[in-house]
């Protein structure tokens, strides 16, 4: 019997060590194979960041709650940064000076900002167009002539309109800031030909336009200290507001929306318990003998 078990041992051991072997050769296929994804997926992942730029962070916008208005100094500030460094390349084609009366400044001001610039305007009696100060009618001024005109004075590169800026591009408002503050020297390994400029939140990492905002770029009329990342904060806010001029309007009266609709579902619910009440609660007796 002793003999017979150890033969049945002697004979498995084998077996077992070449089990031992598949499972190892197994474990280590897996484990490659593993890091090969992690390797293809890494790659796909640097490719896709280079192709669409760095995801932009994530920033607690003060006007992003569902109670939340816009910061109307914040927006005056804004288009200060706008007029005064933006505006050189950039138009604004969908905001005229009116809308600007009532939200970063009064009527009064608006019309002396549009005084200041020069419209086309005509043609008059003689058929002649002529020149005269703006209006508060009047879009803000563009740059240049037409897209031909932008294109031949930025080496090739059209400056898009900032009207719905915000709304066209992903994660509108965190994209363009950290766009404004992401400009940086090229890492090792990576080469932005001449007349561009190195920005890993701009797809592709290479952008034509060069850094526009530095502390002090700009003097704020309220005082407030014009660092870099306070005028980004700022001109975003306008933008935001600029894609968005309804926006204070549409909380306000969903908040009324919701206030009254409150109100008249606890009428309902008063006025349901009021009526079925006494049905639900009522005894029926079934006389079935008479």
């Amino acid at each position: 019997m002793l003999r017979s078990v150890a033969r049945l041992l002697s004979q498995s051991a084998p077996a077992a060590e070449q089990a031992g072997k598949s499972w190892w050769k197994l474990g280590a296929a897996t484990l490659a194979a593993g890091t090969a994804g992690l390797a293809a997926a890494a790659s796909i992942s640097l490719a896709d960041e280079a192709e669409h730029g760095l995801h932009a962070p994530s920033y607690p916008w003060p006007h992003e709650g569902f109670f939340s208005s816009y910061d109307h100094r914040s927006i005056r500030r804004g288009f200060q940064v706008y007029t005064q460094v933006c505006s050189t390349c950039h138009s604004m084609d969908l905001i005229h000076y009116r809308d600007l009366v009532g939200v970063c400044y009064t009527e009064d001001e608006a019309k002396e900002l549009a005084s200041n610039i020069e419209v086309t305007d005509g043609p008059n009696d003689e058929g002649e167009m002529f020149e005269r100060p703006g209006k508060l009618s009047d879009k803000l001024p563009a740059p240049y002539m037409n897209e031909e005109h932008a294109r031949y004075a930025n080496g090739g590169a059209y400056p898009p309109d900032l009207s719905l800026i915000t709304k066209a591009r992903h994660d509108g408002q965190n994209y363009v800031f950290s766009l404004l503050l992401g400009y940086r020297e090229p890492p090792a390994g990576i080469s932005v030909r001449e007349g561009l400029h190195y920005n890993p939140y701009f797809p592709g990492g290479a952008i034509a336009m060069p850094k526009m905002l530095n502390d002090d770029g700009v003097e704020y009329d309220d005082g407030t200290p014009a660092t870099e990342a306070q005028q980004a904060k700022d001109v975003v806010t306008y933008l935001s507001w600029a894609a968005e001029p309804e926006a204070d309007e549409r909380k306000l009266m969903g908040a009324k929306w919701i206030a009254v609709l409150s109100l008249v579902f606890l009428t309902t619910v008063y006025y349901k318990r009021w009526k079925w009440a006494p049905l639900k609660s009522r005894r029926i007796v079934v006389d079935v003998v008479n």
